[in-house]
């Protein structure tokens, strides 16, 4: 009598393991507070997992003031993001007393600057030997200065004002599969960066400056394919030299000057930047994605909050768009649409 045999089964091939949530998301109130009040040695990015720049800016004590400023200014904006390049948790809840906060300290620091200004000695600023005014001679007919001439001056566009911010190049292409260095354009300040990658995994363009730290700028990191342009140079902490490419597929990337972007479009999908020639008005925007949706807009004003958008998943509303020229960059997974209203 034969013995049975049992048939063979083949085994279950793995399943991949679904995208786990974010987890551990930093605190903004910590955030905030450590930039508020230790700023200027660096606490708020060593909390934020940035160890690198958070050493300089300890050395250079917040960039003699001025890394500090723009630090306090990214986390009350909700712009400030850890070193995966995560959002902050808490900042739709607290950025009003944040911002209450910081104007009440910054205030009080003006009044109190105030006087002990006004308890300081004061000099006589008369000035008793000053020669007397040239008498006029009588009779004698005023001596009329000519009008200067009034050369017009062409109106600036946005693609010619963003060329002169950020500088002009020739526009370069390149191509490689998997991780891989890309070096930016000599001399210039900043530009456009239209990637597209075929990989299944992690796609990640970062910003690097001449010492290989990062400059602040997460260009793209994503999962799987991609297809859009980002702009770099825009809020960054440092002169970027090269892009690092972190990959598992194949990839494109073309860099070109900044005035090179479209003008605003009304529609679109995924990350996109612009040009925006129009006065101040209203922008009312939709998204129907699931991730981070951020509209930012860079004019030539220095004081200019450009934070329009900062969401994540669906959104629809309407938010105040400075007057041109600008430049508007869009990141978004889905599709999204903008109105100049």
């Amino acid at each position: 009598m034969s013995t049975p045999v049992t048939p063979y089964a083949a085994p279950t091939p793995p399943v991949p393991a679904a995208p786990q949530p974010d987890a551990g998301l930093r605190s903004f109130l910590l955030a905030w507070l450590f930039a508020l009040f230790l700023g200027t040695f660096g606490v708020d990015r060593f909390y934020l997992g940035k160890i690198g720049t958070g050493v300089l800016k300890l050395v250079t004590l917040g960039g003699f003031g001025i890394w500090t400023l723009v630090d306090l200014i990214l986390v009350l904006t909700g712009a400030a993001r850890d070193k995966q390049g995560r959002p902050l948790d808490g900042y739709a809840r607290m950025r009003g007393i944040a911002w209450g906060v910081t104007a009440a300290v910054v205030v009080l620091g003006i009044v109190i600057g105030s006087v002990n200004g006004s308890a300081s000695p004061q000099g006589d600023t008369a000035d008793d030997g000053a020669p007397a005014a040239e008498a006029a001679v009588p009779g004698a007919p005023a001596e009329a200065e000519p009008a200067p001439e009034k050369t017009a001056q062409p109106e600036a566009t946005a693609a010619t004002w963003a060329n002169e911010e950020w500088g002009v190049f020739d526009t370069e292409t390149h191509t490689g599969t998997g991780d891989g260095l890309i070096t930016l354009p000599e001399g210039a300040a900043g530009g456009l960066v239209t990637a597209a990658h075929n990989g299944s995994r992690n796609f990640a363009l970062s910003v690097l400056d001449a010492g290989n730290s990062s400059t602040g700028e997460l260009l793209v990191n994503t999962i799987g394919s991609y297809t859009g342009s980002t702009a770099w140079g825009i809020n960054a902490l440092g002169d970027g030299t090269r892009i690092q490419v972190t990959a598992d597929g194949e990839w494109t990337i073309t860099i070109a000057p900044m005035g090179t972007a479209p003008t605003l479009a009304s529609n679109g999908a995924g990350d996109a930047v612009f040009l925006y020639d129009g006065g101040a008005a209203a922008l009312t925007t939709t998204h129907d994605g699931a991730r981070n949706f951020v509209v930012i807009e860079e004019t030539a004003d220095l004081f200019n909050i450009g934070l329009l958008v900062n969401e994540i998943g669906a959104y629809s509303g309407t938010v105040p768009i400075s007057a041109g020229p600008s430049v508007l960059a869009v990141t978004a997974d889905g599709n999204w649409t903008l109105a100049i209203q």
